[in-house]
């Protein structure tokens, strides 16, 4: 497995050794060693989640605050997301500052999304499976968000924003100026 970094602490692309043959291909997706090893970091994921979206579906941006606060890994099992993280520690240097990476089926990389960061995704593809390991048990008394459209965290989301296909709760997030305390 490779580390690519993406300039925000942290948080890391992982791009995992894919071994294809005419059957098909084998890789493996997450070892808890190895992680540990090439990212310095010590995660315990608890729970698994997956969701399935039509093009044009933004989820997000999420978080979780304090004690519940959450790590996470993602990937996509079919189709192509638009994924994005963004720093929301507030001691940190590059708070407020985002990546935006393309995962696919076909590229198998995995985003790393520390604690202290939001996240979203645009299905870019006609459908998109989602799947993501935490390191936390979700609580939904300690929920946060970001608006996707914050203009200080200026997110390229590289589809037509009149076409997005966001839930209520999401219409209504607050800028990050005003958005609940990670901590």
């Amino acid at each position: 497995m490779q580390i690519i970094e993406t300039g925000l602490s942290g948080c890391v692309l992982l791009e995992p050794k894919v071994i294809r043959d005419e059957r098909g291909y084998f890789m493996e997706s997450f070892n808890e060693k190895t992680f540990e090893i090439i990212t310095g970091q010590a995660v315990h994921f608890v729970q698994d989640n997956q969701s399935f979206s039509s093009q044009g579906v933004l989820r997000g941006l999420h978080y979780q605050c304090g004690e519940h606060a959450q790590a996470k890994l993602v990937r996509v099992i079919q189709g192509e997301v638009l994924d994005v993280a963004v720093d929301i520690r507030p001691e940190s240097t590059t708070y407020g500052k985002h990546v935006a990476v393309h995962l696919t089926a076909e590229n198998q990389r995995q985003l790393f999304v520390p604690r202290g960061f939001a996240h979203g995704f645009l299905v870019l593809s006609e459908t998109a499976t989602f799947f993501y390991k935490c390191d936390n048990f979700y609580n939904k008394e300690s929920e946060g968000g970001i608006a996707f459209n914050d203009s200080e965290i200026g997110i390229n989301w590289e589809f037509p924003l009149d076409s997005l296909l966001i839930s209520e709760k999401d219409q209504h997030l607050p800028l990050l100026k005003n958005a609940r305390q990670v901590w």
